[in-house]
């Protein structure tokens, strides 16, 4: 088991380079089963998420390598060996749901066990399933897995989704890139991340265009080409380090983010006492003088993200007032509160709610993480506690942010990775 040990109350100064965004490249990674020629993806970091899914494609039957240096995957034509996601696979990552969209696409089956990952909330796969039902597939549960299959291929159809999915969006935007005729999909998500599948297949020929802000249309190609790709940066992480120097009270220059995605989450930060500064080649300089209590909700892009919820939390828990977040994702986003109150932190959950009261300090303390995104708000939490903070089951961490321990060394962090 591993361990990390945070010596808390240092302020933070430096610069760091921002990752390629795990949850851009993950549905990229899996829309690779749509093509059969070679690939070659570029920004690609190293985290157990994306090790995850190579692992997947592999089993199914692709060629990969995974170039760990340059954060640069070559992906070769091969012939695929099963159109199955396994349960031991796809248990750790949610992601693995995928690449039921392709599959079905473009072998007319697929088996794929229901999705795991982190525990903060259902994350119901009905609407993926409904739509796909739609287009003619028929699908059924059995023991925990799906099982879909289009003998007469999948039919071009109008969709318009009951609620806004990342998931689902991205599983039928697959599903229809290769199905001919013109198929509508109305209400969709529009994150930055599902901007940049719609993008790579596009670069590979497909044909999708947006007929409204929320609604596209994808005209079915024969088949896509193989390219060079370059994934967008990790707007997550950038946050993340972004709260980083404001927890602690230094001055960090985050490198290589794209400003224009990231507008939701500066706002929120300014309103919070951030002074942001924009610079050259794609540079943020971040810092304040004061916490100041906000109030938000999350929301599904263009507003507030939901995977920045715990780090604005532990950044509010030192606030000058009163704060309250509003979780409108995920149902179960709050496990962090108990850990953070651990740390001394005052915080109220009613239904959705949390109302955190502001502290002067908060205190090291061995804490355990839950979830991806609340194991690095424990993470920030420690770098501003007075003493030492212990977290344990960081294996959440290593799924989504690279090179986290050594990114805040560098700026002075006194963090360390033990195996205990």
């Amino acid at each position: 088991m591993k361990q990390l040990i945070i010596q808390g109350g240092k302020k933070l100064y430096g610069s760091i380079a921002i990752s390629g965004s795990k949850n851009a490249s993950l549905p990229i990674l899996a829309a690779s089963l749509l093509i059969d020629e070679i690939i070659i993806l570029r920004n690609i970091p190293n985290v157990k998420d994306i090790l995850t899914m190579k692992t997947l494609l592999e089993s199914i039957g692709k060629k990969i390598e995974f170039n760990i240096l340059k954060n640069e995957i070559k992906i070769y034509p091969t012939k695929i060996k099963k159109l199955e996601a396994l349960y031991s696979l796809v248990k750790t990552m949610r992601a693995g749901v995928l690449v039921l969209g392709p599959l079905i696409a473009k072998y007319d089956f697929a088996r794929v066990s229901l999705p795991g990952g982190c525990a903060i909330g259902s994350r119901p796969v009905d609407l993926h399933i409904e739509a796909l039902k739609k287009m003619g597939a028929k699908i059924k549960i059995e023991k925990g897995y799906i099982v879909a299959e289009a003998p007469k291929k999948l039919n071009p159809v109008k969709i318009k989704f009951s609620s806004i999915s990342v998931g689902a969006t991205e599983n039928l935007i697959m599903a229809a890139t290769l199905c001919k005729g013109k198929t509508i999909i109305q209400n969709i998500a529009i994150e930055p991340e599902i901007l940049d599948l719609i993008n790579f297949l596009n670069c590979s020929g497909a044909k999708i265009s947006f007929v409204s802000k929320r609604s596209i249309v994808i005209e079915g190609v024969d088949k896509l080409r193989g390219i060079n790709y370059s994934v967008i940066p990790d707007r997550i992480e950038a946050g993340t380090y972004a709260v980083a120097a404001l927890i602690t009270n230094g001055k960090i220059t985050l490198n290589k983010i794209n400003r224009e995605m990231m507008s939701n989450i500066f706002q929120i930060l300014k309103k919070a006492g951030a002074k942001i500064v924009f610079g050259k080649n794609n540079s943020v300089t971040i810092s304040r003088k004061i916490i100041k209590p906000t109030k938000i909700k999350t929301m599904p892009y263009p507003g507030f993200p939901t995977d920045m919820q715990a780090q604005l939390m532990s950044l509010l828990c030192l606030s000058k007032g009163s704060s309250l977040i509003k979780e409108e994702i995920f149902e179960n986003r709050f496990l962090h509160v108990s850990e953070l109150k651990r740390m001394g932190a005052n915080i109220k959950i009613s239904n959705q709610s949390a109302n955190i009261i502001g502290i002067e300090n908060l205190n090291g303390a061995e804490v355990m993480a839950t979830d991806l995104r609340a194991s690095v708000s424990l993470v920030l939490a420690g770098l501003a506690a007075k003493g030492t903070t212990i977290i344990n089951r960081i294996y959440h961490l290593e799924r989504g942010y690279e090179n986290l321990v050594s990114k805040l060394k560098q700026c002075g962090a006194k963090i360390v990775l033990k195996n205990v």
